[in-house]
C-alpha cells in the first residue's frame, strides 16, 4: 500500500510512520524535512504544505491508496488538500480532534454521534470547520474521507493538562519538589491514550472503503481521573507529587491562553465507546497501560539529555498561577 502522511514525524505521528514502515507500507513523507531521518525506510519529499505549488511539483507523478494529514488544522488546509488529492487518493484520512464533541457534555459517554459544538476553544471550532467541509465534499463529489478524532495521545511528551505541554518542564518541577497545579480537584475521568495503540486504530483504517465518510475516535479504554494521572507520573519519576488543587476557572482567568484547553476540553470528565472502531478494525485493541507508557516517555527522555528541555517561561507562569491563587485563598 503506498502512503503519504502530511508531517509524520511529530511527537504522536511518528509511532504511526514507523508502525506504517514496520508493516510493509511504501510511506512517503511530506514536510519540511526537519526530523525525517527519524523514520527510516521511508521516502521524503521535500515541500512546505503551506506553499501549494510546491507541493504539486513534488507530487507530480504520484498517487496514493491512502493520504493522512496530521498538519492540517483550518478550513483553509481542507480546501488546498481537496485539491492536492483529488483523483489521486484513494482515502484522506483528516486528523481531527476528541475536543471538538460538545462541550459541556450532556453525557460522559461519548459516541461518534455525540454532537460536535465547542463555545470555549477556537482550535475546536476549526477542527470542527474542517469536518463539515470534508463531509460536504464527500456528499458533493464523493471525495473519499475518513475522519479521525483523537483525544489526548501521547509517546514522547507527557500528557498534561497545566505545566508545559512537549517538554519536561512538568517533570522538572516535580524532580526539585516543586508545587505543580492540577485543575479542579483532580478527581474527573479523563483518557489518555499512547501513540502506538491510536496508530494501530488508523492503520488499520486505512484501505477500507467502507471507512469513508465516516468519523471515528480512536483511544484507551483505561479510565483515569487527574489526581492518578499526575500520582502515575510522579510515582514513574520516584517523587512524591506536591500538587495545588485550583478551579479551571481561576487558573483560566489568570492565564487565559490556557481557558480553550481547560474549558474546552481537559475539565469535563469523559470516556469514550469505542465501539466503532473495534467494528471496523477488529483487531483493534489499546494495550499499552498509562503506568506503562508513562515509563516508556520517560525513558525516552533519559536517554538524552537535549530531550529534557524546560521551559522557564512555563515554570514562571505556574509559579504566577500559583501565587495568584495563594493570595486569593488567604
Amino acid at each position: 500500500m503506498r502512503v503519504l502522511f502530511i508531517g509524520g514525524t511529530g511527537f504522536i505521528s511518528t509511532a504511526a510512520s514507523r508502525m506504517a514502515i514496520s508493516r510493509g507500507f511504501e510511506l512517503y513523507l511530506l514536510n519540511r524535512g526537519s526530523r525525517t531521518a527519524e523514520v527510516p525506510g521511508s521516502h521524503h519529499l521535500l515541500a512546505d504544505i503551506h506553499r501549494f505549488e510546491d507541493v504539486r511539483a513534488v507530487l507530480q507523478g504520484l498517487d496514493f491508496d491512502a493520504v493522512i494529514d496530521w498538519v492540517a488544522y483550518t478550513a483553509d488546509d481542507i480546501e488546498r488538500d481537496i485539491s492536492l488529492f483529488r483523483g489521486r487518493a484513494k482515502q484522506y484520512v483528516f486528523v481531527s480532534s476528541a475536543s471538538a464533541y460538545q462541550k459541556p457534555p450532556d453525557h460522559y459517554v461519548i459516541s461518534e454521534s455525540t454532537p460536535l459544538s465547542n463555545p470555549y476553544w477556537e482550535y475546536a471550532r476549526e477542527k470542527i470547520a474542517c469536518e463539515r467541509r470534508l463531509m460536504q465534499a464527500y456528499r458533493d463529489e464523493r471525495f473519499p474521507v475518513t475522519i479521525v478524532r483523537p483525544s489526548m495521545t501521547y509517546d514522547l511528551n507527557l500528557p498534561i493538562a497545566v505545566g508545559g505541554w512537549g517538554t519536561y518542564t512538568l517533570a522538572d518541577r516535580l524532580l526539585k519538589g516543586l508545587p505543580i497545579i492540577v485543575h479542579g480537584d483532580g478527581s474527573s475521568l479523563w483518557v489518555v491514550t499512547h501513540a502506538d495503540d491510536l496508530a494501530r486504530g488508523l492503520l488499520g483504517l486505512l484501505g477500507n472503503e467502507r471507512a469513508l465518510g465516516e468519523a471515528f475516535h480512536i483511544t484507551s479504554d483505561e479510565v483515569l481521573t487527574w489526581n492518578q494521572i499526575y500520582r502515575q507520573i510522579a510515582e514513574a519519576l520516584g517523587v512524591e507529587a506536591k500538587v495545588v488543587h485550583i478551579p479551571s476557572d481561576f487558573i483560566a482567568r489568570v492565564a487565559p491562553q490556557l481557558a480553550g484547553s481547560l474549558l474546552g476540553d481537559k475539565t469535563w470528565s469523559v470516556v469514550f465507546d469505542n465501539s466503532k472502531i473495534k467494528e471496523f478494525v477488529p483487531d483493534f485493541r489499546a494495550t499499552v497501560t498509562f503506568r506503562d507508557g508513562t515509563r516508556r516517555t520517560l525513558d525516552w527522555f533519559a536517554a538524552d539529555e537535549q530531550r529534557r528541555r524546560v521551559d522557564e517561561a512555563v515554570h514562571a507562569e505556574m509559579d504566577r498561577i500559583l501565587g495568584v491563587y495563594a493570595g486569593a485563598t488567604t
